[in-house]
């Protein structure tokens, strides 16, 4: 086989990351972008060269002009899109974030029209269901100290849809 076919089989999935960050209550931070219809958590592409944990902490920064420490990865969701192509997204742990960090949040203005902590009700409400399904993972993973691989936002061989 050509080298030209072999890479031509080749995935080449876009990567993205974002942080889970909690308030006191355990409720999740989520974002308001300016550009869709449902919120997200707090994160973006993985540029060239770029490792996921290093993406999330730039995404987080840029958006929110924080730059708190983020801990372990939570998930890992392939995640094909129609319109985007493959993707792979990237969950990290990033804490519960102190009254410190929450006074100095700053929104990209014209990426974010604001931010809110979440009840895991409410988020089912305000995102698309494989962002929400991705999340509960994440959150389950975080208390059970381990790492899911995702699907579409669901374990591999789960029955929901």
């Amino acid at each position: 086989m050509a080298v030209n076919e072999h890479e031509a089989k080749m995935a080449h999935p876009r990567m993205a990351a974002g942080a889970l960050f909690f308030d006191a209550a355990g409720r999740i931070l989520m974002v308001e972008p300016t550009y869709k219809d449902y919120w997200e958590i707090p994160g973006g592409y993985v540029e060239t060269g770029e490792s996921p944990l290093h993406a999330a902490v730039r995404e987080v920064r840029e958006e929110l002009g924080i730059t708190p420490p983020l801990g372990r990865l939570l998930a890992v969701d392939w995640a094909p899109s129609a319109g985007e192509g493959d993707k792979v997204l990237y969950v990290f742990d990033g804490g519960q974030l102190t009254p410190e960090d929450l006074s100095r949040i700053t929104l990209q203005a014209d990426e974010l029209k604001s931010f809110e902590f979440l009840a895991p009700d409410v988020i089912e409400q305000r995102t698309i269901s494989r962002l929400a399904r991705r999340i509960f993972a994440a959150i389950k993973a975080r208390s059970e100290a381990s790492l899911v691989y995702l699907e579409h936002g669901q374990a591999p061989g789960s029955e929901t849809a």
